[in-house]
């Protein structure tokens, strides 16, 4: 017998709980109740989550590669990205989740691996990179461009021509200005804050908060919700 398909969206927390009824309903279009729907986590004694299975690292590592699909709902781009590649190189297969509540108007060119929430609107001559993250309500306007492991949290204003780098995490209601003339672009790893008005463009690594977006002390390696 075909093995039966498994679908697996690592981190059972606060982002991976929302956007498993998202996968689920992907699943079950693609194979109707033949596919097994799980959260992978590690976190001690944990067996379900609102009704779905959590099993462990090791024990999603073990399933056959071929019938095996992984989605990863970390916020933190660079925790992220180290699951991500580390089921990358085990064979494993990514799922690219998107909403029916989204809106994607096109032409948009998505990466393998993003996760587009509900009430997401992603709009024309956009480009956007593997293993995105577009919390809900958040929008990316015409020409925008964004990188590989790119966090927007829920409500993130991503206006025309801007330019996004790798590992960049927007937090919540944060907005950047459109770029005139030539695109505003935020840094590799860069961290915009909470609702954070970003007029100018951001350095790689730089943490930037307030209305207008200034510079604060640290480094990207982290994220300001």
């Amino acid at each position: 017998m075909p093995e039966r398909p498994l679908y697996g969206l690592f981190g059972a927390g606060g982002f991976g709980r929302p956007v498993m009824p998202i996968l689920q309903a992907i699943a079950s279009e693609r194979h109707g109740e033949a596919a097994d729907v799980v959260f992978i986590d590690d976190a001690p004694g944990l067996k379900q989550v609102n009704g779905v299975r959590v099993i462990t690292t090791k024990a999603f590592l073990a399933a056959p590669r071929a019938a095996t699909f992984f989605n990863v709902a970390l916020s933190n781009p660079h925790a992220r990205m180290a699951v991500c590649e580390r089921f990358l190189r085990e064979g494993f297969t990514p799922v690219t989740i998107v909403s029916r509540q989204a809106v994607v108007m096109g032409p948009a060119e998505i990466g393998e691996g993003a996760i587009i929430c509900g009430f997401c609107t992603i709009t024309t001559n956009v480009r956007i990179g593997r293993f995105f993250h577009a919390n809900i309500y958040s929008y990316v306007e015409h020409d925008a461009v964004i990188g590989d492991y790119v966090t927007f949290a829920p409500r993130v204003n991503c206006n025309g021509n801007i330019h996004i780098k790798d590992l960049a995490f927007v937090g919540t209601a944060a907005a950047i200005r459109q770029g005139v003339g030539q695109p505003n672009v935020i840094g590799r790893a860069a961290v915009i804050g909470m609702g954070a008005i970003v007029l100018n463009s951001v350095a790689d690594g730089e943490i930037v908060a307030g209305n207008p977006a200034r510079p604060i002390r640290g480094s990207g390696a982290g994220s300001i919700k």
